[in-house]
Parts: structure tokens; C-alpha cells; sequence
């Protein structure tokens, strides 16, 4: 099952996709219904899947094209951030291997939806990107043991971890240039495990332009699924609708010879095998004196 975040003009509101391709709206469910996608799997295990049977009823369909995409977790708990946890990105840096999953954190105002602008800051032009796997956490969670976290997902996503480089540079902490307001892009799909049963296998690939810029196996993270999982859970307790975003592979735009960063009318694409395609253009900030 594949799950967006959207708003069809009469605010936010969660959709499901059919197999035509076409969405249909939560909100035709009546007025319990959860509309936001967090909310919805607060409600427990196997609530997403019994909603998706019910809005097999649904007659009236949307089509994607006529929909705003919003980032899939609206207004998540935690985004949790992996680094160098490709060895093909630690080595075009020239880092040190990690013993331990390196994590920044996100705020959820950094990122847009699919198909919405991620804006180029008007104090920089060195705005990278970078291709991701995320998860979501499906059910509170602490202390899973690594047999066990594969359990805890509710889905995958595909995710820009955009970063304004010249900023992430300003100190040792790199959350500045990762936190830049609409940077970011996330979704446009929740899609759940079992249209995935080896998401190691799937090719993350990342276009800047149509060019590929980036291409790696999910399988070659440094930390795998299970690990990031078990690590984080072992620090803090992960709540449905947390976010946990995987590392990006080598070909970051700041490791090109030149160097490629994006751009007022570029378009940027983030496509993972079987989870979706997230296709972002990029403007550059308007001023605005407040």
C-alpha cells in the first residue's frame, strides 16, 4: 500500500493510492477519520491497513496531478539523520569510518512535499543534494533488539536532505546548513514493508536535471536498517511517525569536479525501487523584509 499526505483544496488530509494510479481521500470516510498521517498510526498496529480496506469503498477518486503534496509526516516528533553512513560518501570526503551511526536532527520546517519548490537561501549558493531512504515508525518503541526492528516500520519514503554546505561549514555541528527553511523533501509515499520484502536490494538514485548524480544499493549502508534502529531506540523512546533518515551514497554535488549545487530552476529527483519518486524544483528565496 502506498500512503501520501495531501491537500486536494480542502486542507490536509491523507490519501491512499489505488492501483490505477489514481488517490482517494481519507476524508470521504467521515468525520473520525484521522486526517493527518502521524495521527493515523497513533492509532496502533494494523489500523493503516484496516483504513486501506475501507477506502476501497470509495468511489470518488483524485488525481495526483491535481493535488498539493505535503511532506509525508507533517509534523513529525523527531527526524532523526544519519551521516556517512555510505562508505562511497565517506570516502569522497576523506572522513574517518565511523564506529557508531553518526545522527543530526531535523526540524519539520526544513522540508516540503513532492512537487513543492525546495528554495535555494538567499544567503548561500551552495545548496547540495542529497538522495535518501527514510523510515517510519510505525509503533512506540525502546530497546529493539535488531532481529526485532524491521517490526517497528510502518514504511519507507524517499527523502532530499538538502544542505546549504557553505553554513553546515560554520562550525564542527552541521545543523545549521541542514536546517534551512524548505531545504529539505520528503515522500511523496508511505509505502509499507510488504510491497518490499528486501528493501536492501532496491537502487536509491538520485537526478539532478535528468542527470544521475547519485546511485547506490540500499544494502550498502554502512549500518543497516536494524542497526540505526536498535541505536536510536536504545537512546531515546521512537514514537509512531518518527523519522529515521538513512544516510545518502557518494556523488554529492560538493564532491564534483567542479562542483554541482542546484539552482533557481532546476529539478531534482530521488527515486527508490518500489518506494516512489520525489521530484522537487528549486527556486531561489524571494526577499522579504519583515
Amino acid at each position: 500500500m502506498k500512503v501520501a499526505s495531501v491537500d486536494a483544496g480542502h486542507g490536509p488530509s491523507v490519501a491512499i493510492r489505488a492501483d490505477d494510479g489514481s488517490l482517494i481521500d481519507l476524508r470521504e470516510l467521515g468525520s473520525g477519520m484521522p486526517l493527518d498521517l502521524r495521527q493515523l498510526l497513533d492509532l496502533g498496529a494494523g489500523a493503516l491497513a484496516d483504513i486501506g480496506q475501507q477506502a476501497l469503498s470509495i468511489r470518488t477518486r483524485l488525481d495526483p496531478a491535481a493535488v498539493r503534496f505535503l511532506p509525508l509526516i507533517r509534523a513529525p516528533h523527531a527526524v532523526w539523520c544519519a551521516a556517512l553512513n555510505y562508505q562511497t560518501h565517506v570516502a569522497e570526503g576523506n572522513w574517518k569510518h565511523p564506529t557508531h551511526p553518526p545522527f543530526f536532527l531535523r526540524v519539520a520546517e526544513s522540508l516540503c512535499g513532492h512537487g513543492e519548490p525546495i528554495v535555494e537561501p538567499i544567503v548561500s549558493d551552495r545548496l547540495d543534494y542529497e538522495g535518501e531512504l527514510a523510515l517510519v515508525i510505525g509503533t512506540r518503541a525502546r530497546h529493539v533488539p535488531e532481529s526485532k526492528a524491521f517490526g517497528i516500520i510502518a514504511g519507507y519514503s524517499c527523502f532530499n536532505d538538502g544542505s546549504v554546505r557553505d553554513w553546515q561549514r560554520h562550525t564542527a555541528q552541521i545543523t545549521s546548513g541542514k536546517n534551512f527553511s524548505r531545504t529539505g523533501a520528503f515522500g511523496p509515499w508511505l509505502t509499507t514493508p510488504d510491497e518490499l520484502p528486501d528493501i536492501a536490494s532496491a537502487q536509491l538514485t538520485t537526478r539532478l536535471n535528468g542527470k544521475t548524480m547519485q546511485q547506490a544499493k540500499i544494502g550498502d549502508m554502512i549500518f543497516g536498517i536494524p542497526q540505526l534502529i536498535a541505536y536510536l531506540s536504545t537512546m531515546c523512546e521512537l514514537l509512531p511517525g518518527d523519522v529515521i533518515v538513512t544516510g545518502t551514497p557518494g556523488g554529492v554535488g560538493a564532491r564534483h569536479t567542479p562542483q554541482v549545487f542546484m539552482h533557481n530552476g532546476d529539478e531534482v529527483e530521488v527515486e527508490i525501487e518500489g518506494v516512489g519518486v520525489l521530484r522537487n524544483p528549486i527556486e531561489r528565496e524571494a526577499v522579504v523584509i519583515r
